[in-house]
């Protein structure tokens, strides 16, 4: 009897084919759909009460929009962060989409040599052009720089296991790394400097203290069990005050006295000196670490330097050649995409075209001509959304991604206080407009931060408040 009570209920719960009906066309694929309102059912089916069928129908319908939310798509950044993190750092340059197109939908010669016939080595002209550029002895490229800097510590702390006849030199078969407290950075996601160090199974040898670390911290923390000497540039944080730290020309000498290798994470990837940009403060361009004597030297590929997510090494032949020849770098090296993303960067770079660099172009847009398309924009809100309060302001915008972590840039916002729903309320359905459109609210508007918004995109962003103010 109780069964049968418990049973009545489940009788109301629609078919599968009933709640697709009523749901109708969907651009998300077929099989998606219906796993999702199979799940649901079952939730259902799990429970004590049934919900309406229009309440089911409703349910899913916005289960499948924050579904196809998630979905990688673009967006108009009105941050205000140039390298924002979250919205895929660095957007790619033209040229770097057109290889992208041009080779991934074709076959390449990826991995063959157009000249013998025979198979040929993939990324060489990468390599060889990214030394070129930074004036490195030899260069190689894995997916991030995260990656670059667990080769690099595998490579100096691994142990092969075989019996040694004699004893060691300083730095085969140890396993310490050096580092200073003042550099164990924390980057996005949570992710420390050393976790990462440590899973490739090496030590930290932690010197100095947070905010001072000396020559003689080095010097007397080295002995038989260290592999090598870390220094982590701190490009997404800055400390002041009481501070001291040894410079990588000071800290070179000591690590070739001591035959110890000295490799450089400078992350942020400024080739050229960053003060032609108009960014007040200087960032230490890979050229300038390798002069100081650094074995090697890694950074990251989607930041200052404008081209895809990827780690770039760069430093002593010798050594960059050992970390090709690792086992872990196969599963490290970049792929096809990636690679003809980068090699059009590096070319951009090497022939001097910063102008077309997405980033670097960003970041040296003037005030004045930020405040022509802001006033261009709100004087065509004004006509279509009679009534919006909507002004022109004046703001800062971040470089982000980790990097200038002190430098800001003037720049012009458009500040707008809706007349139909709530300032969260505005600011929720422009990020659900296609394509999305984000901002971010302070004094009780919402606001756009022009200097992160591509002026082709001007028109996007017209339309997208135009049609969100008419509901």
């Amino acid at each position: 009897m109780h069964d049968r009570v418990k049973s009545e209920p489940r009788r109301k719960i629609p078919a599968v084919s009933q709640i697709l009906d009523a749901l109708g066309q969907c651009d998300l694929p077929r099989p998606i759909v219906v796993d999702l309102v199979r799940r649901r059912l079952s939730q259902i089916r799990a429970a004590i009460d049934v919900p309406e069928f229009e309440s089911i129908v409703s349910d899913l319908r916005g289960s499948l929009d924050e579904l196809r939310a998630s979905r990688l798509q673009p967006i108009i950044n009105g941050a205000g962060i140039v390298i924002h993190t979250n919205f895929g750092r660095a957007p790619l340059a033209i040229e770097a989409v057109r290889a992208l197109n041009e080779i991934g939908s074709r076959y390449s010669n990826l991995e063959y040599d157009l000249a013998t016939g025979d198979r040929g080595r993939r990324g060489s002209y990468i390599q060889n052009a990214l030394a070129l550029l930074c004036g490195a002895d030899a260069a190689t490229v894995v997916n991030n720089c995260a990656a670059a800097l667990v080769l690099i510590v595998h490579h100096f702390t691994k142990k092969d296991g075989r019996a040694r006849p004699q004893p060691a030199r300083r730095g085969e078969g140890a396993s310490e790394v050096v580092i200073s407290r003042g550099e164990l950075v924390q980057i996005g996601g949570g992710f420390r400097i050393g976790e990462i160090v440590e899973a490739t199974g090496a030590k930290l040898r932690e010197v100095g203290a947070t905010n001072k670390t000396t020559l003689d911290d080095y010097a007397q923390a080295i002995g038989p069990a260290t592999a090598m000497i870390l220094k982590v540039h701190r490009s997404n944080f800055f400390m002041s005050g009481f501070v001291e730290s040894p410079s990588s020309e000071e800290i070179s000498a000591l690590a070739r006295k001591k035959r110890i290798p000295f490799a450089e994470d400078l992350g942020s990837g400024a080739i050229a000196a960053i003060e032609q940009l108009g960014v007040a403060d200087h960032e230490p361009t890979p050229t300038e670490i390798l002069k100081s004597g650094v074995d090697l030297v890694c950074f990251s590929g989607d930041k200052l330097f404008g081209g895809p997510q990827a780690g770039i090494i760069l430093g002593k032949k010798r050594f960059v050649a050992a970390l090709n020849r690792e086992p872990l770098f196969r599963a490290l090296r970049c792929d096809k995409l990636c690679l003809a993303a980068l090699q059009a960067t590096v070319d951009l770079q090497l022939n001097q075209q910063t102008a077309d660099i997405p980033t670097l172009a960003l970041l040296q847009v003037s005030e004045d001509a930020l405040r022509a398309r802001a006033a261009a924009i709100c004087d065509k809100l004004s006509k279509s959304c009679p009534g919006l309060q909507i002004a022109i302001g004046r703001s800062a915008a971040k470089t982000g991604g980790g990097t200038l972590p002190k430098s800001s840039m003037s720049s012009v916002t458009i500040e707008i206080v809706p007349s139909n729903c709530s300032v969260v309320a505005f600011a929720g359905r422009l990020r659900r407009s296609t394509p999305p459109l984000i901002g971010y609210i302070a004094n009780d508007r919402f606001k756009l931060n022009l200097r992160t918004i591509f002026p082709q995109q001007d028109g996007l962003v017209i339309q997208a408040i135009s049609a969100v103010c008419r509901k």
